[in-house]
C-alpha cells in the first residue's frame, strides 16, 4: 500500500490521487521557477544566454518527471511562465515603479511558457526513450 495526502491509495490511484500528484508537481514547477529566476537574474550567469543551459536541463527533468503529455504540458508552461515573470522581475533595475512593468513582465512570461512547454515535452519524450519501455507516450 501507498500513502496518497495522508490516507492509503489503493493499488490503483483514482482521478483524485492523480490530480494530487499533478498539483504537487505542478507546486514544484513553481517554486523551481521561481529559485531559478531569482538565481538567473542576481547570482548565476548574470547578463549572459547562458542561463538558458541549466533551465532547459531542469525543465526536461520535469517533463521527463511527467506522466502524461497534458501534465507535461502544463508543467512545463507553469515552470516556463514562472521562471520567466521572477527573472524579469529579480532583475529589474528601471526608474519607473515595478509596478507598471507587471503586464509587459507578464505577458513576456507567455514567451516563457511556450519555452517551458517545449523543453518539458523534449524532456518527456526522452524519458520514454530512456525507459525503453515501448509504449506511446500519451
Amino acid at each position: 500500500m501507498r500513502w496518497t495526502l495522508g490516507r492509503i491509495a489503493r493499488a490503483d490511484p483514482g482521478v483524485g490521487a492523480r490530480r494530487a500528484w499533478h498539483v504537487r508537481k505542478l507546486i514544484v514547477a513553481t517554486l523551481v521557477g521561481a529559485v531559478l529566476g531569482v538565481i538567473g537574474a542576481r547570482v548565476l550567469f548574470v547578463g549572459s544566454g547562458l542561463s538558458l543551459i541549466p533551465w532547459s536541463i531542469v525543465g526536461m527533468a520535469l517533463g521527463a518527471w511527467c506522466s502524461s503529455l497534458g501534465e507535461t504540458l502544463s508543467v512545463g508552461a507553469v515552470f516556463g511562465f514562472v521562471l520567466a515573470f521572477v527573472f524579469m522581475v529579480a532583475g529589474y533595475a528601471g526608474a519607473a515603479p515595478l509596478l507598471t512593468r507587471v503586464l509587459p513582465f507578464a505577458a513576456l512570461g507567455v514567451v516563457g511558457a511556450v519555452f517551458g512547454m517545449v523543453v518539458g515535452l523534449v524532456g518527456f519524450y526522452l524519458g520514454r526513450l530512456v525507459q525503453g519501455d515501448g509504449r506511446r507516450p500519451t
